[in-house]
Order: C-alpha cells, then sequence, then structure tokens
C-alpha cells in the first residue's frame, strides 16, 4: 500500500477502523485492482486504500443513500456545508465552526454536556422530521448522525431513527473531514450496493489483484449495529471465506475473540487456518463508550501479513 496521511470518513462512524489503519493498511497487498467492502459502514477504510475501482456494499440502505448523496455532493465543499449549515440554522441546532450559539451560563450549567442540553429540542424536531417523511432525505440523515449520541446510526423495529442527541454539534472537524473526503473521493471509481454480504460477493469474477476487506458486525460485542448478527450469519461469511480462499481470493477480515467473559469460538477456531494478527482496539459500545481490553484481531489467506 502506498503510505499517505489517513483521513476519516466525514460521517465519523463510531467503531469504524479510523483508529486501527496505520496497524492494517500495511497488512493489506501491494497492488489493488478492484476493491471490495461487503461492510462498508461509514467508509473510512476505502478512502485510505488504493485501487483501480471500488465495490461498496451495506446492508443499510438508509447508509448507502447516505454515502452516494455524499459523493454526489462533494463537488464543493463550499455548498455543501450551505446546505447542512441551511437546514441547522432552520431548526436552531448550534454551529460551533461559525459561532458561539451556546451561552455561557449553559455552559457553566452543564460544563460537559451543554451542546446537548442547547441541542435537544431542535434535534427531536430533526428526528421527528425525518422519521414523518416518506421520502427521506439523506441531509437530514447526516445532521442526525452528526449531532446524535456518539454520531451512530440507530434505527428501531419499525424503521425510525432512534438515536438520542448527543454531546456534539456541526464543529470545524465536521468541515475539515468534508473537506478532505471531497479532494479524495473525485479520484476513486465507486460502485455503490446495498445487498446481503453473500448476495454482494455471489456471481463476481475475481482477478489475481483483488481484494475484499470484511468488518463485519462483532458476534460477541455489545454494540446496537451488533445485535442483528448471530452465529448463523457469522458461519456463513465464515464459509463463504473458506470458498474465496480455495479460489485463491485475497481478503482480510476484523473480528473480535474476546471481550468480557465471551469468547467467539466460531472465529477463534476457523482463524486457526489463516494468519492472525493482533490489533489494537477501538470497539466502542452504545451503553459504554470507554475501550475495554479485548481482543481484535486481522485475519488475512495471503503471506504478507507474515512481518
Amino acid at each position: 500500500m502506498e503510505s499517505h496521511r489517513i483521513i476519516r470518513s466525514p460521517l465519523f462512524y463510531v467503531g469504524d477502523k479510523y483508529k486501527l489503519l496505520k496497524e492494517i493498511l500495511p497488512l493489506f497487498p501491494e497492488k489493488i485492482e478492484n476493491f471490495y467492502e461487503p461492510f462498508v459502514g461509514g467508509g473510512s477504510v476505502f478512502l485510505n486504500v488504493d485501487a483501480k475501482k471500488y465495490f461498496l456494499n451495506d446492508l443499510n440502505s438508509d447508509l448507502i443513500q447516505l454515502q452516494v448523496s455524499l459523493q454526489k455532493n462533494s463537488k464543493s465543499t463550499i455548498s455543501l456545508v450551505s446546505r447542512y449549515e441551511k437546514i441547522a440554522k432552520k431548526y436552531g441546532l448550534s454551529l460551533s465552526y461559525l459561532s458561539n450559539d451556546v451561552s455561557d451560563e449553559l455552559k457553566k450549567k452543564y460544563p460537559k454536556t451543554y451542546f446537548s442540553h442547547f441541542n435537544k429540542i431542535a434535534y427531536n424536531k430533526l428526528r421527528n422530521y425525518y422519521n414523518a417523511s416518506k421520502k427521506r432525505s439523506p441531509d437530514l440523515l447526516y445532521l442526525l448522525i452528526i449531532y446524535g449520541f456518539n454520531r451512530m446510526i440507530r434505527f428501531n423495529s419499525k424503521g425510525y431513527f432512534n438515536l438520542p442527541v448527543g454531546n456534539v454539534d456541526f464543529n470545524a472537524n465536521v468541515v475539515k473531514a468534508l473537506s478532505e473526503y471531497e479532494r479524495i473521493i473525485k479520484t476513486k471509481d465507486i460502485v455503490w450496493s446495498s445487498l446481503d454480504f453473500e448476495d454482494f460477493i455471489k456471481g463476481i469474477t475475481f482477478n489475481k489483484d483483488d481484494f475484499i476487506f470484511i468488518d463485519p458486525p462483532y458476534l460477541i460485542t455489545s454494540s446496537e449495529y451488533n445485535k442483528i448478527w448471530t452465529e448463523k450469519e457469522e458461519s456463513r461469511l465464515l464459509s463463504l471465506l473458506d470458498r474465496l480462499d480455495k479460489r485463491g481470493v485475497k481478503f482480510a477480515i476484523s473480528n473480535v475473540i474476546t471481550y468480557k467473559n465471551k469468547t467467539n469460538h466460531i472465529f477463534e477456531s476457523w482463524s486457526k487456518n489463516y494468519i492472525v494478527s493482533e490489533i489494537s482496539s477501538n470497539y466502542i459500545s452504545f451503553n459504554d463508550n470507554t475501550k475495554k481490553n479485548f481482543r481484535e484481531v486481522l485475519v488475512v489467506n495471503y503471506e504478507k501479513a507474515r512481518i
């Protein structure tokens, strides 16, 4: 992989691999023709990978629509930020990159959570409007993520976005991330899709220098996103990777083997057939956003990882 400054997706996806890319990228193949991500999430990985073409997928169709919208409207960071700014002002949300909207009195009263107190009513109005809309706007979803708790994406069983307000807002880091995204995304040839991971892979004729990076929901951790993942899905994914290995397709998969008092025995047993590299963990759950001591790994099926 060609070394360059690592950038983060403007989605600030909690649990993405941004903080781990300095460890992960050197383990990727030197040459990548087509890059495949069945669980693209926020997109920090593909943004930092050099390839000729990118095939990016996630089962969450709202997330993919947002990714497509970001790419489509990233020709001008100024105009994109202006669009978000206009919506934020309409609902009365704070914009700390522009001005100090929060009063000193509120900051003194709630020194660590003043943004959440300032934005709560406005955020709930925005969320209610988004959920009631027949055609949901990716722009509104982006702002719900930016102002939401831990900048996560969470929908309930009825399909309503139900994340509460967070203690962050549209700040200078968001503007910077959007600007860097604009610079990088224009160089990438991307095909987006929203399919089950097996349907996404099915039918692909892989070339010699194609590569798949897999960052699935973690079976034994407690994030909201991971609750949809079962032992059945885990086994189905690992069986698919075994079949791809027999076809000579290069892949890398991240996962957690131990977490608190739990062990992912399915993945642990399967990984013994491949090359395992320990990586620093950045896992954060919805209910507990502190870092935990547990074992996170990157497993690959090619020799480069023996370093």
